[in-house]
């Protein structure tokens, strides 16, 4: 797969519904525009996230809404009535699930910046991403207990992962939104801002933070982080393989560089090798 320009200057996929830029130096940012569907996931936006992700070089991304929302989840509302079911399942199933791997799969870190409200798929999006930032003023929801939906046990996995079995239950049980207090308290959120400004502008401060360490320490802390959370107990195999992951950065230029950057007070060039 042949790289690709990460400072190349906005762009629009998905018919204008996704908008790709750069704002700072190894960070890109997509952002949902479908303000006339409160930021609603359709096959569109999905498939131009599973395109789109697996090509981008940077070392951090957001993935973020526009205006006073994030997403309000799959965009069902236009489904022909007589075949609502099928076509229902056939967005779930296929763009949705593989516009998740793609964001899972990234090898760096990600950062989803709620603006607003985050609901259903919306919800489930953002979980993809490693870290979250939301608006104060956000709503956070499950809805399908209110759709009579059995939502997928992968779906269910991430939440409990992130705020347990408990108030996972809570959030699919009652299908009532909960705020960004909330949310932060059940980890949900790592940060909340006052508004949807603060929230990019936060987000934007902490990619960089990010963007700016080393990149083999990125994607070898991401990889162990994820590699922990899907596999319990470990394999002694894939056990070996993190224990070798971890020897081979004490050979790499970067850990040499940082070490000699750290001593020289100065900041280290990296390489990623």
């Amino acid at each position: 797969m042949a790289d690709r320009d990460d400072t190349a200057e906005e762009r629009q996929l998905a018919g204008g519904k996704l908008i790709y830029d750069a704002p700072a130096e190894h960070v890109v940012r997509l952002r949902i525009h479908n303000p006339g569907k409160r930021g609603a996931l359709d096959h569109e936006i999905l498939d131009a996230i599973a395109h789109e992700v697996p090509r981008i070089k940077a070392r951090c991304l957001i993935v973020t809404g526009t205006g006073g929302v994030f997403s309000a989840g799959y965009d069902i509302g236009g489904l022909p009535e007589d075949r609502f079911a099928e076509e229902a399942e056939k967005l779930v199933a296929h763009p949705f699930t593989e516009a998740i791997a793609a964001i899972e799969q990234f090898p760096y870190p990600t950062i989803a910046a709620l603006n607003g409200h985050t609901i259903g798929g919306g919800l489930e999006l953002a979980l993809a991403c490693d870290l979250r930032v939301g608006a104060a003023t956000a709503k956070f929801g499950m809805p399908p207990g209110k759709l009579g939906l059995v939502y997928s046990h992968a779906g269910l996995d991430k939440f409990i992962q992130v705020i347990g079995p408990a108030r996972t239950a809570e959030l699919f049980f009652t299908a009532i939104n909960i705020d960004a207090e909330k949310a932060l308290v059940w980890g949900l959120i790592n940060d909340a801002r006052d508004d949807d400004e603060q929230v990019g502008e936060a987000a934007l401060e902490l990619a960089s933070t990010i963007a700016a360490n080393a990149p083999l320490s990125l994607t070898g802390n991401k990889l162990v982080i994820r590699t922990l959370l899907t596999h319990s107990p470990i394999d002694p195999d894939i056990e070996a393989k993190l224990v070798e992951l971890r020897r081979n950065c004490f050979l790499s230029d970067d850990f040499r560089e940082g070490v000699r950057a750290f001593g020289e007070k100065r900041p280290p060039r990296w390489t990623g090798r």
